[in-house]
C-alpha cells in the first residue's frame, strides 16, 4: 500500500490529462474531489464510497420506469451523483493509496448494475406497447455495452502503462491473474474467490478481443523484460492518444447524455438504437484501429 499525500491536489487524483474528458475534467473530478476529502476526513473506504454509488445510481434506474418527466428528472439527478460518487471513490484510492483488485472489480460492477437496472426499468415501461421484443433490444443493447465499456477500459490502461508506468495503470493480464487465484481457497476464500474468478474472465474477453495487442506485449515481456523502452513509449502515446476520445464515449458520458435526451422526448427505446448502431461503429472502429497500430509496433520491436 501506498502512502497518500497530506494535502494532495486535484491534479493527483486524475488518472492522466490524456484519459480525462471535459465533463470529467471541470465537473465529475472536481466534484468527486470534493467528496473524497469528506470521506478521507471521515474515514470512509473507497469501497465504501463505491456500495453506495451502487445503490444511488440503481434508485437512479428504478426513476426511469415511470413516464412522469418530473421522477424521470430525479433519476437523471441521482445517476449524476452516483456518478460523482464513482469518480469519488477512485480518487479517495489515489489520494490515500488505498487501490486493490477487489476496489477495481467493485467500480467495474458498479456501472454494469446501474444500467442493468436502467434496461430494466425501460423495458418493464415499454412492455405494453412492444412486448417481449422490447427485453430481446435489451438484451442485444447490453451484450454491445459490457463489450464496449470493457474495451474501453482495456485501452486506456494501455495507454496509462505506456505513460505513466505500472504504478499509474490497474492493467492486469489474465495469466498473472489465474497464478494469483491458484493461491486462494474457495472455503476460506470465497467472496474473493468468486469476485477473482469474475475478473479473470472480464481480462480474459478482453485479451481474445484484442490479440495484435497480446502480440506486441508479449514482444516487451520477452525482448525487453516487460520494460517498455523510452522511444517506444513516446511514439505508443502519440498513436493511441487520439484513441482516447473513444474510451471516453464508451464509457459513460456520452451514453448518459443519450439516454437523458431519449427520456426527455420519451423515446426511450431510442437510447437502446444509439448503443447499438452509434456506439458499436465507434467500438469497431477503436479496436480496429489500436490493433493495427499494435501491429505495426511489433514489427518495429522485433527488429
Amino acid at each position: 500500500m501506498q502512502k497518500g499525500t497530506k494535502n494532495p491536489g486535484i491534479e493527483a487524483t486524475f488518472k492522466s490529462l490524456d484519459t480525462e474528458e471535459p465533463v470529467d475534467i471541470y465537473f465529475y473530478r472536481p466534484v468527486g474531489y470534493g467528496w473524497a476529502l469528506l470521506f478521507r476526513k471521515l474515514g470512509v473506504s473507497p469501497n465504501a464510497v463505491t456500495i453506495a454509488a451502487v445503490f444511488i445510481g440503481i434508485a437512479a434506474g428504478i426513476c426511469f420506469y415511470f413516464q412522469d418527466i418530473t421522477v424521470n428528472v430525479t433519476g437523471m439527478l441521482l445517476l449524476v451523483w452516483a456518478n460523482s460518487f464513482d469518480s469519488a471513490d477512485g480518487q479517495l484510492a489515489r489520494m490515500t493509496g488505498k487501490t486493490s483488485p477487489l476496489g477495481r472489480m467493485l467500480d467495474g460492477l458498479c456501472g454494469n448494475l446501474w444500467f442493468i437496472a436502467i434496461y430494466a426499468a425501460i423495458c418493464s415501461r415499454l412492455f405494453p406497447q412492444w412486448g417481449i421484443w422490447i427485453w430481446i433490444l435489451a438484451a442485444a443493447t447490453g451484450f454491445s455495452h459490457t463489450t464496449q465499456a470493457s474495451m474501453a477500459d482495456y485501452y486506456r490502461n494501455v495507454h496509462l502503462l505506456f505513460l505513466k508506468g505500472k504504478a499509474g495503470s490497474e492493467l492486469a493480464d489474465s495469466a498473472t491473474l489465474k497464478e494469483n487465484g491458484r493461491k486462494m481457497s474457495w472455503k476460506k476464500d470465497f467472496i474473493c474467490k468468486l469476485f477473482d474468478s469474475y475478473y479473470i474472465n472480464y481480462t480474459a474477453r478482453q485479451e481474445r478481443q484484442s490479440p495484435e495487442l497480446q502480440q506486441m506485449m508479449k514482444i516487451i515481456r520477452l525482448k525487453y523484460n516487460a520494460e517498455a523502452p523510452g522511444w517506444f513509449r513516446k511514439a505508443f502515446r502519440e498513436k493511441s492518444l487520439p484513441l482516447m476520445k473513444y474510451t471516453n464515449m464508451l464509457s459513460f458520458n456520452t451514453r448518459v447524455a443519450a439516454l437523458f435526451i431519449s427520456l426527455f422526448i420519451n423515446k426511450p427505446w431510442l437510447y437502446f438504437a444509439f448503443e447499438i448502431t452509434v456506439l458499436n461503429v465507434m467500438l469497431i472502429y477503436m479496436i480496429v484501429k489500436h490493433e493495427r497500430i499494435c501491429a505495426q509496433f511489433t514489427k518495429q520491436l522485433e527488429s
